[in-house]
C-alpha cells in the first residue's frame, strides 16, 4: 500500500518512524513551509521535514492545498491513502478525494471527545482520568470523520502536556500501524463517531496561562501541569511574571487572601498518601486558594533558570506575601 504522509510537529514523528519500519512504502511527505525560529530568526524546518531528510523522502511544502498546484506533488505520488498527523492545513474535498482508500488521521483524544486544536491539553484541565488515541477516516468537517480505531490511556495524577504529548504520539503511531493492515485487508470497518459526548478543545490562549488564585487548589494545579511546556502558568510577584513550573493541590482550610504565600513545607507529589504534607519529601511554597492550597515546587522568573521553591524562598523574604 503507498502511503503518503502530512505533519509538522514533534507530535506527528512517531507516526512517520512507524510507517517507515512498516511494509508499507512511503512516498513522499507534505510537511507546512520553513519557518524563522530563533533570534536571528533563520528560516527553520519543522520536525517532520528533518526527519523525511534523514529518511530520504520526496518533500512538498505547499501554502495551500487548495489549488492544483498546490496538490500536484500529492498527485504525482499516487497515494492509495494519506496519513495525517498535526499537518496543520485544512484539507479541502479534492485532496481528500485523491488517494484511493482516504485519508487516515491521528487524533490525540477519544472522539467525539475533545475535537479540535488542543484535546491533550483540555483533558487534563478538565481533569478526566484518561483520553486516548483515535485512528479516523477524513471528511470535511473537524474531526467529525468514521472511526477505524480507538485505544484509551490513563491520565497519570503528574502528566504534564509534554508528558502526555510524548506517550499519546508513541501510542497513536502503534495504533496506525493496526488500523493501516485493517483498512488494506478489509478487518476493520470505519464505523461514524457517536452523536452523544461532543466537546471542543479550542486552541490554547497564552492569556490562559494567567493563574487566578480564587479558583480551588486543584484547578490550578491542573492548569499548571496542562501548560507545561507552553504556554506555562503564571502569576505575578514583585511586578514581573512568575512562572510556575510544578506544583500540587493539597487540601487546606479558608485562610488569608488567595494568592497569600503561607509557608515553605515539605509536599508529598504522591496524592495517595492521606496527609499530602509530610516531612522529608519536596521543599514547597505553600500558597492559599478560593479552595484548598497549591504546593508550588518550582518557579521560574523572567530570563532565568528554574529553581526550585526553596532556592527561590532565600531570594527574599516571601511569606505573607500575595501573588498575582
Amino acid at each position: 500500500m503507498r502511503v503518503a504522509f502530512a505533519g509538522t510537529p514533534e507530535f506527528s514523528v512517531p507516526a512517520l518512524a512507524a510507517l517507515l519500519r512498516s511494509p508499507h512504502p512511503v512516498v513522499g511527505v507534505l510537511t507546512q513551509p520553513d519557518r524563522p525560529k530563533g533570534r536571528g530568526q533563520q528560516l527553520t524546518p519543522g520536525p517532520v521535514k528533518q526527519a523525511a531528510m534523514v529518511a530520504g523522502l520526496p518533500v512538498a511544502q505547499p501554502q495551500t492545498l487548495k489549488t492544483e498546484e498546490g496538490r500536484a506533488a500529492l498527485t504525482s505520488w499516487q497515494p492509495d491513502v494519506l496519513v495525517v498527523v498535526a499537518y496543520g492545513l485544512i484539507l479541502p474535498p479534492a485532496a481528500l478525494r485523491l488517494p484511493r482508500l482516504g485519508c487516515v488521521n491521528i487524533h490525540a483524544s477519544l472522539l467525539p471527545r475533545w475535537r479540535g486544536a488542543a484535546p491533550i491539553q483540555r483533558a487534563i484541565l478538565a481533569g478526566d482520568a484518561e483520553t486516548g488515541t483515535t485512528i479516523m477516516l477524513m471528511d470535511a468537517g473537524l474531526d467529525t470523520g468514521p472511526l477505524l480505531a480507538q485505544r484509551s490511556l490513563r491520565i497519570d495524577a503528574h502528566d504534564t502536556g509534554g508528558s502526555l504529548h510524548d506517550r499519546l504520539a508513541l501510542q497513536g503511531s502503534e495504533l496506525l500501524i493496526e488500523a493501516l493492515k485493517g483498512l488494506e485487508d478489509g478487518t476493520i470497518r470505519a464505523q461514524p463517531q457517536p452523536e452523544q459526548g461532543v466537546t471542543y478543545a479550542a486552541k490554547l490562549e497564552k492569556a490562559e496561562a494567567r493563574i487566578d488564585w480564587a479558583t480551588p487548589a486543584i484547578e490550578i494545579e491542573r492548569q499548571v501541569r496542562a501548560f507545561n511546556p507552553w504556554p506555562i502558568a503564571e502569576t505575578r510577584y514583585d511586578g514581573e511574571q512568575l512562572r510556575i513550573l510544578r506544583a500540587t493541590a493539597v487540601p487546606g482550610e479558608a485562610g488569608p487572601r488567595p494568592g497569600t504565600v503561607l509557608s515553605l513545607v515539605d509536599a508529598t507529589l504522591d496524592r495517595r498518601t492521606v496527609n499530602p504534607v509530610v516531612a522529608g519529601s519536596l521543599p514547597s511554597l505553600l500558597v492559599q486558594c478560593g479552595e484548598g492550597q497549591l504546593a508550588v515546587h518550582e518557579v521560574q522568573r523572567p530570563g532565568r533558570r528554574p529553581i526550585s521553591a526553596r532556592d527561590f524562598a532565600n531570594t527574599g523574604a516571601l511569606i505573607g506575601r500575595v501573588l498575582g
